[in-house]
């Protein structure tokens, strides 16, 4: 089948696009990885599927697969793409829309700067709902790994992050430490590990090894997580600027019962077809 496809990126945290409004896609899991290799397909962190909602408050659906083909609930760098892609390709005339995703319903808006923020709705810390096998719902908690304790903040964003404060983020052993926290038996839906690095009462640096996909450059779910975990542990003041390797977010958290805002930017890089 001949797919015509968006490559974009959010941050540095790059996409294949397709809509689904326009052409019919069904693509197995073999097939999203074949598309979102690097070498042999057109490469990318994850692939955002644009659809006609189902939701009866919603403009339109979106679903997201990670780079080994399973589909996951939520992804903020990729929520401002998907609000930059029908924008511009005139699926809405609107600046600020309702979408349904696996999760619940975000609101992202298309500011006059073309940046995009996105109301990414409240974290949630009840173990249950993270899930976070015999967590407490404390602010911060043991997690063994490897032989070591780690004091981690789990929280979910519309999907399970487990944050920790390091020292120095450059010397973080984000490949090692990650890949097991990404698959430790107390996350049964696997989990984002975030790494951050406090700057100033404003101010961070974050790497996150994300579930299915490895250390990307940019995570927006990860950033609003790594923020509002900050703020929790009295390290942070809103908003919260996070520098990722490719680039900065802006989170807004103003208190417990208020949803979280994150700003930043949304970038087409080209259009193309593959055959797949």
């Amino acid at each position: 089948m001949i797919l015509k496809f968006t490559k974009m990126h959010g941050a540095g945290n790059d996409f294949v696009v397709l809509d689904g409004t326009r052409q019919k896609i069904d693509l197995s899991p073999e097939q999203m990885r074949l598309l979102a290799d690097r070498r042999f397909g057109v490469g990318c962190d994850q692939i955002l599927l644009v659809e006609k909602a189902q939701h009866k408050s919603a403009d339109f659906r979106y679903r997201i697969f990670n780079a080994d083909g399973g589909e996951v609930e939520q992804c903020g760098n990729g929520a401002r793409c998907f609000m930059r892609f029908v924008y511009d390709n005139k699926l809405t005339s609107k600046r600020e829309i309702t979408v349904e995703t696996k999760s619940g319903l975000i609101i992202p808006r298309l500011e006059e700067d073309g940046r995009v923020t996105v109301n990414m709705g409240n974290p949630i810390f009840e173990p249950a709902r993270i899930p976070f096998s015999g967590g407490t719902g404390a602010i911060s908690e043991p997690l063994e790994v490897a032989g070591q304790t780690l004091q981690i903040s789990a929280v979910s964003m519309g999907n399970p992050h487990a944050v920790q404060v390091v020292a120095d983020i450059e010397l973080a052993p984000v490949e090692i430490l990650g890949a097991l926290i990404e698959n430790h038996p107390r996350f049964p839906n696997r989990v984002n590990a975030g790494f951050m690095q406090i700057k100033d009462r404003n101010h961070i640096k974050l790497r996150v090894y994300e579930r299915g996909a490895g250390e990307t450059l940019s995570c927006g779910t990860g950033a609003c997580a790594a923020a509002v975990s900050g703020i929790r542990l009295n390290l942070l003041d809103s908003p919260v600027n996070v520098a990722t390797r490719g680039g900065t977010l802006t989170i807004t958290w103003l208190s417990s019962d208020s949803p979280v805002l994150m700003t930043g930017p949304a970038m087409t890089v080209y259009t193309g077809e593959i055959n797949l």
